[in-house]
């Protein structure tokens, strides 16, 4: 990249996940550094794509190729129609959830779409909560449904990619104050080699105004005459 072109973080997303206080953290530590946001329903595709330096992706994905963090668990819930017996529930028994017809999320066209089909009363179907916000109705409710296994959300970078800049958002994600010693914002320069502080030595040597008055005699002043001390006139 060109000195003078200003840089940016191009940051990706699954539906569900709000990385609004991760990226105001960014922007506020470094409003020198444009960061985009793009939401992606294959996000790790753009990211071994390049088309993103990081995305948060809902696990599992293949881990090939690059570094992945979890960062936390989604609560799974069920959504029907309002008038199914179930919306009955604070909490549906699993048990319960075994009774009825549960969508194929893939099969309906997505998650969004899984929801509108749910909400016609045609079945039911477990998603995140998150997705189940992003993509509420009003004929439809969710409720959550105990002993289901969690989802994960995590955030990942290519292996190949070790610039600052990703470096620096993976921390504040992680939770590094801006003063931490870990952050590359706030690594020390680098101390100069011995050959490095030697050139830098000839340099100034070299240098006429580093020389300008060199090995001149400090300018003495002139000595008092003999017996002047305390003499009266």
């Amino acid at each position: 990249m060109p000195a003078d072109q200003p840089r940016t973080l191009s940051v990706g997303f699954v539906p569900g996940v709000t990385p609004g206080k991760w990226v105001a953290r960014w922007r506020e530590r470094h409003p020198g550094v444009n960061l985009e946001l793009h939401q992606h329903d294959d996000a790790l595709t753009s990211l071994l794509e390049a088309s993103d330096d990081v995305v948060f992706v809902r696990l599992p994905v293949e881990r090939a190729g690059i570094h992945l963090i979890p960062l936390y668990e989604e609560q799974p819930v069920a959504v029907m129609s309002r008038d199914n017996e179930l919306s009955l529930y604070d909490e549906v028994p699993l048990a319960e959830l075994e009774g009825e017809s549960l969508l194929d999320i893939e099969a309906c066209g997505g998650p969004k779409a899984a929801v509108e089909v749910a909400a016609a009363g045609a079945g039911v179907v477990v998603l995140p909560m998150s997705l189940a916000r992003l993509y509420a109705r009003k004929d439809a409710v969710h409720r959550p449904v105990p002993g289901l296994p969690a989802t994960t959300i995590g955030i990942a970078w290519r292996v190949d990619d070790a610039s600052d800049d990703v470096e620096e958002f993976i921390g504040i994600v992680r939770g590094r104050t801006a003063r931490s010693s870990r952050q590359p914002s706030q690594r020390e320069a680098p101390k100069k080699t011995a050959s490095q502080k030697a050139a830098a030595k000839k340099a100034a040597a070299g240098n006429p105004k580093a020389q300008k008055g060199a090995g001149k005699p400090a300018p003495r002043k002139p000595a008092r005459p003999a017996g002047s001390r305390g003499k009266r006139r």
